[in-house]
C-alpha cells in the first residue's frame, strides 16, 4: 500500500515538472515574440528586465536580467512559503531564464516574418498585446497550477494570495504590476506603449485566474417560498440538481421559512426559472456567479 501511495505522488511530481516545462517554454515565447521585441513591458520581472534591457543598449540577455533581479525574491520568499514551493520555482525560473535567452535567435525568423507582412502598416502593436498577453496568460497559468511559479512578482503574487487569500493571485498580480508598467512608460516616455503593456497584462492576469479557479460556467441559486418542497421535488425531477434546504425567517411576517439552494449550468436556467415561476409566482429569486464547483455532475476532484 505505501509502495502503491509514493508511486502515485511520484507520477504526480513528474505531471507536475512537466506541465512546469511546458508553461515556462509557453511563457518564453510570449515573452520573445510579442512583447520584448517592441517593447511592450507587462510588469513584473519580465518589465523591469525589458527596460533595463533596452537602457543598457542590449548588452545583457533579458532571460539573464530576471535571473540576477529574481535572487533577492527569493531570499525573501524562501522565509514564507514552504521549501517544496520554493524548489518549483526555483527550478521554473531558472528554466524559464535559459529558454528565454537560448530561444531567442530562433525566435527572430518568426518575428521577421511578422515584420515583413506589416511593413507598410508599421507594427501591430495591438496585435501584440494581445497574443503577448494571452500566451503569457496561459504559461503562467499552467506553471501556478503544478505549485509553482515563474519568479518575480508572480513569487510576490503567491506570498500575498497566501497572506491574503481573498485576493487571488491575478488581481495580486495586477497590482503589483501596475507599478513596474508605470515605471517603463516612464522609461521609454511612451504612454501607448502603456497602454498597450497593461492590455497585455489584463488579458494574462484574467487567463491565470481562468486557468487556476476555473470558468464561469454555473450559477448558484437561492429560492425562497412557501412552496419549497414541491420546488425542490421539481428540480431534482427535472433538472437531476441536488437541493440544499436552509432554515429562515422572514423578518417581516416572523414566520418560519425554507430557503433554497442549487447550483445548475448556465443552460439549464429558463427550465429552473420556468419550474419556480410554474409553482409560485411570488417566490423569491436569486442568482449569483459560481466561480468553479468541484463534485457530482459537475468537475471531478484532481
Amino acid at each position: 500500500m505505501l509502495v502503491i501511495k509514493n508511486k502515485a505522488k511520484l507520477l504526480q511530481a513528474l505531471r507536475d515538472y512537466l506541465w512546469i516545462i511546458v508553461g515556462s517554454f509557453i511563457t518564453a515565447l510570449a515573452i520573445n515574440i510579442f512583447l520584448v521585441p517592441h517593447r511592450i513591458a507587462p510588469g513584473g520581472v519580465t518589465g523591469i528586465a525589458t527596460v533595463i534591457f533596452y537602457l543598457s543598449n542590449e548588452l545583457v540577455p533579458v532571460g539573464t536580467l530576471m535571473l540576477l533581479l529574481n535572487i533577492p525574491l527569493f531570499i525573501f520568499g524562501i522565509k514564507i512559503i514552504g521549501r517544496r514551493f520554493i524548489v518549483r520555482t526555483l527550478f521554473s525560473t531558472i528554466f524559464l531564464s535559459a529558454v528565454i535567452d537560448i530561444a531567442e535567435p530562433f525566435t527572430r525568423w518568426f518575428i521577421s516574418q511578422l515584420e515583413l507582412e506589416n511593413l507598410a502598416a508599421g507594427p501591430d502593436y495591438l496585435l501584440y498585446a494581445i497574443f503577448g498577453g494571452f500566451f503569457m496568460g496561459l504559461g503562467l497559468g499552467l506553471v501556478f497550477r503544478s505549485g509553482a511559479t515563474t519568479g518575480g512578482t508572480d513569487l510576490a503574487a503567491q506570498i500575498v494570495h497566501r497572506v491574503v487569500p481573498a485576493l487571488t493571485v491575478g488581481k495580486a498580480l495586477l497590482l503589483i504590476d501596475g507599478a513596474v508598467i508605470v515605471f517603463a512608460a516612464i522609461a521609454f516616455n511612451s504612454i501607448l506603449l502603456a497602454l498597450y503593456s497593461m492590455l497585455a497584462l489584463y488579458i494574462s492576469t484574467k487567463l491565470v485566474d481562468i486557468i487556476l479557479e476555473g470558468i464561469n460556467f454555473a450559477k448558484g441559486v437561492y429560492i425562497i417560498s412557501d412552496h419549497a418542497e414541491e420546488i425542490a421535488d421539481n428540480i431534482m425531477r427535472e433538472l437531476d440538481r441536488g437541493v440544499t434546504a436552509l432554515n429562515g425567517t422572514g423578518m417581516y411576517t416572523r414566520s418560519d421559512k425554507k430557503v433554497l439552494f442549487c447550483v445548475v449550468h448556465r443552460g439549464q436556467l429558463p427550465l429552473l426559472k420556468s419550474l419556480v415561476k410554474k409553482t409560485d409566482q411570488a417566490a423569491f429569486l436569486i442568482l449569483h456567479e459560481v466561480t468553479e464547483v468541484l463534485g457530482e455532475g459537475f468537475k471531478t476532484y484532481e
